[in-house]
């Protein structure tokens, strides 16, 4: 694993670079950009950026590393944010997002979901090109919660969480398929979560992002300050 942090002034612009170049790598390469996104409020703006951008959507898929189990208008929906900020705005094909069906059953949802990611990689590991992923101030990311069921998990690729700080179930990523990518990339503001941040960077963190381990990609963490 190689691990690059970036201190930035300009997070939108950084970040927007970086999916940029890793897209045009992936369909050089492979033919096919793989592309996770996350929720919250910081890749909000990089998503409204990307949308006027050159990038081929027709040959990028898009997925989600984590979902509430909410209908997809809904206010907390992660598709919700990704819909308005960047799928109406912007040339990709309908067929090319791979939405978490957070309005189902949270187990029969997670087993769909990873379901259509086998079904996508011919029932192997679906491999992203890229994941974006968010950290809250206990060190979570994706839906991997302190604490929680899913943290555990060396099996599947996608599960149902149920986290009692919010009593919300939720669907998430797992870390063998985040691990699995070529390239994961944290896109945070450092506020509020500096000590945190510190204690993964320098190794002392048992947070759940610290075990984002890429086997054998990239990881990035892209800092606003």
């Amino acid at each position: 694993m190689q691990t690059e942090v970036l201190r930035s002034h300009q997070l939108v612009a950084d970040a927007v670079a970086l999916v940029e170049k890793e897209a045009a790598a992936a369909i050089a390469a492979r033919g096919e950009f793989r592309l996770s996104l996350s929720g919250g409020n910081t890749p909000k703006p990089v998503y409204e950026a990307l949308a006027t951008r050159g990038i081929d959507w027709s040959r990028t898929i898009i997925t989600f590393g984590d979902e509430r189990c909410v209908p997809p208008d809904d206010l907390q929906s992660n598709y919700r944010m990704a819909r308005e900020a960047l799928f109406d705005r912007a040339p990709i094909p309908e067929e090319n997002i791979l939405r978490i069906r957070g309005e189902g059953e949270p187990p029969a949802s997670a087993e769909a979901y990873e379901g259509e990611l086998r079904e996508r990689a011919n029932g192997e590991i679906f491999v992203h090109d890229l994941i974006l992923l968010g950290m809250g101030p206990d060190g979570h990311t994706a839906s991997l919660f302190p604490g929680t069921p899913a943290l555990e998990e060396t099996t599947k690729l996608v599960v149902p969480n149920f986290v009692p700080k919010f009593e919300m179930w939720r669907i998430t990523f797992t870390y063998r398929l985040i691990n699995a990518a070529r390239h994961v990339c944290f896109l945070l503001s450092a506020h509020g979560k500096e000590d945190v941040l510190e204690s993964i960077l320098n190794g002392t963190g048992d947070y759940p992002s610290a075990k984002v381990r890429p086997d054998g990609g990239q990881l990035t963490w892209l800092i606003g300050e």
